[in-house]
């Protein structure tokens, strides 16, 4: 049983590192993907909004597949199609043709994600022990290799298909073949009595969802607006602009691979709160940066506090409910697309009307509110007594929901 578990969870954190990688290509030669397209300005925001609106419907079809279909088969497919739909978006010409590969790739981005971390909370759970973190640490190490062939292939002048092809010839087939060693957890019966659950499930699930929404404002807008902030209003050059976000993305990974001992340490609440309080620290710093090395200085605070509030989120509603994790886990995951949606438009359309080192501090507060929801990732009184994990007790509790 030992091997079987370390093989699933070896295998999982590839399928995270792969992913990692994919939507890092995707999103860092947009620039380029518009040229070939010959998108325009205008019409370019509409493309971008569709992938995670996309993304959300292949989540919510995801929470009624798996009633039926294991998460490790749907994850077991749906990374060979975003994977595909990246070769797609480099492969062809026509205007249509990106439509149709974007679409491919948020609609399959959406159940990827969902039954990845649908996987992770059930291996958790038998594990035992915090180890959400290190599988986000995987897909920050799968983003930082994805952004640096990017800017390799931008660098060489390498056309998109020359840029995506080798990478994808690399990852498919080492996905596929991993995915044979997935684990899943529950049984079919619990899945189907989440959709009993329904509507009370998400109330409950409500504050949680409101967090993960505020971290992923936060991190929209670091992906988004940092090397403009960096440039137009700390000064930078243009090649030091293009540094915080490879700072941001570096912390992560720091950040995840210490979290799960923090978390089995001091216990998930303290964790997300001093991850809250340093993210908005960071926030303040970009907002009163008298320089771009200050500024630099911010964005890697964000790093480290945003990381890992995701993660935690997703362990939290894998405690909430153990008998319906998985349900709890797609509609969770849809708020990840709704805090990109609102991000980066909320933070260029406040610093168009008002001033961009204001608009850092809307993000900021946020990430404070998150505070006040941190009681929702404790693990339950009666199983977990002084709110710590302990040695061999279940992160992901089994039992009653408390409902």
């Amino acid at each position: 049983m030992t091997d079987v578990l370390r093989r699933g969870r070896a295998s999982l954190a590839f399928s995270f590192f792969a992913q990692g990688a994919t939507f890092a290509l995707l999103v860092t030669r947009i620039p380029a993907i518009q040229d070939r397209y010959g998108v325009s300005d205008g019409l370019l925001p509409a493309f971008l909004a569709a992938v995670p609106i996309l993304a959300g419907v292949g989540s919510v079809t995801t929470e009624h597949l798996v009633k039926r279909i294991r998460p490790s088969v749907l994850l077991r497919w749906s990374q060979p199609v975003v994977l595909l739909a990246l070769l797609g978006v480099g492969a062809g010409d026509q205007l249509v043709e990106l439509a149709v590969a974007l679409g491919a790739f948020g609609l399959a981005v959406g159940a990827l994600d969902a039954s990845m971390n649908m996987l992770g909370v059930s291996l958790q759970r038998t594990y035992g022990r915090s180890i959400m973190l290190g599988f986000h640490a995987a897909y920050s190490l799968g983003g930082i290799v994805g952004a640096s062939l990017a800017w390799a292939g931008a660098h060489w002048h390498l056309s998109l298909l020359g840029s995506y092809l080798p990478v994808v010839l690399v990852l498919l087939p080492a996905a596929f073949v991993g995915s044979r060693w997935y684990v899943d957890g529950g049984t079919p019966d619990e899945q189907r009595d989440a959709a009993e659950a329904g509507p009370l499930v998400f109330k409950l699930l409500l504050p949680l969802c409101l967090v993960m929404t505020f971290a992923y404002i936060g991190d929209s807008t670091v992906s988004n607006w940092s090397a403009k902030y960096l440039q137009d209003v700390l000064g930078s050059s243009e090649q030091l602009a293009t540094v915080p976000y490879n700072v941001y993305m570096v912390m992560t990974l720091v950040g995840r691979a210490a979290g799960d001992f923090g978390v089995r340490r001091f216990g998930a609440v303290a964790v997300v709160r001093l991850g809250a309080v340093v993210a908005a620290l960071g926030f303040a710093v970009v907002a009163v940066a008298p320089g771009a090395w200050v500024g630099m200085l911010g964005f890697t605070l964000l790093g480290l506090g945003l990381c890992v509030i995701v993660p935690q989120t997703f362990a939290a509603a894998g405690r909430l409910f153990p008998g319906s994790s998985d349900t709890a886990i797609a509609r969770l995951n849809i708020f990840n697309y709704v805090g990109f949606l609102i991000g980066s438009p909320l933070v260029g359309a406040l610093g168009d009307a008002w001033s961009y080192r204001g608009a850092m501090l809307v993000p900021m507060v946020l990430v404070l509110v998150t505070l006040g929801y941190a009681r929702s990732f404790a693990p339950e009184p009666d199983r977990y007594g002084d709110g710590h994990e302990r040695p061999r007790t279940a992160d992901v509790g089994r039992g009653s929901n408390g409902l």
